[in-house]
């Protein structure tokens, strides 16, 4: 049975609202919650992103869902790389080439977010707001990490380059439409660049990342994910 597309409006007014996750910016998050934000994008992407591209194209007859894997892995290594060299170029330092550099990359990240999400509406409502609230609680605990990794002034021009990103993806969104398979190795790529990014502040013990709530977010939201399935 095929799935309703979701309303015209919901998309655009998503990407608005990640947007304004990113401009925000300073949203109160202590650690814990930071990090059960961060947990509960992980689930999503190992409960229903990955598994929803597999089965669709498995669904089609295609022999290729490990390539969405790869091209996971893929998206994490990558992410991987440009963070190492950043950080051998940094060297604890607030340095302004590497700050650049690094919003540089997660405007690109954001950006792919913003324009994935216009690309969500054929699959439904469902599917289009669990992928936004999955991204929001991402953006709110990356957004936080941020803020202790730059000075204070650096991090304000940041998120508003970011949420600028975001809405500029938006738009190329509802201009251009991709080749199905082309958006799902997009989703693939960024659910690597999550697992990541998420990884990278919550392993270190001077993240101040916190396990109990890393647990549950990633438990309750995992709950959601295999109750609505």
């Amino acid at each position: 049975m095929s799935t309703p597309d979701a309303p015209a409006w919901l998309a655009p007014l998503l990407v608005l609202a990640l947007a304004a996750v990113h401009a925000r910016g300073r949203w109160p998050l202590r650690n814990p919650w930071r990090s059960a934000a961060a947990g509960a994008s992980v689930a999503y992407i190992f409960l229903h992103l990955l598994p929803q591209l597999a089965g669709a194209h498995a669904a089609q007859g295609l022999d290729s869902e490990v390539v969405f894997f790869a091209l996971a892995l893929a998206g994490l290594v990558t992410f991987y790389g440009l963070e190492h060299a950043l950080r051998r170029h940094d060297e604890g330092r607030a340095d302004t080439g590497v700050f650049r550099l690094h919003v540089a990359a997660f405007a690109t990240y954001s950006l792919t977010i913003g324009y994935l999400m216009m690309q969500r509406e054929a699959e439904g409502t469902l599917p289009l707001l669990l992928y936004a609230g999955a991204m929001a609680l991402h953006f709110l605990a990356s957004d936080s990490s941020l803020r202790i990794g730059h000075r204070a002034a650096q991090a304000t021009r940041a998120r508003h380059v970011l949420a600028g990103a975001v809405l500029l993806g938006g738009a190329l969104g509802a201009a251009f439409t991709a080749p199905p398979m082309l958006v799902d190795a997009l989703f693939a790529l960024v659910a690597g660049d999550i697992v990541l990014n998420v990884l990278k502040e919550e392993l270190p013990d001077e993240a101040g990342s916190h396990f109990g709530g890393f647990a549950l977010g990633a438990g309750l939201y995992g709950a959601l994910l295999l109750a609505l399935e």
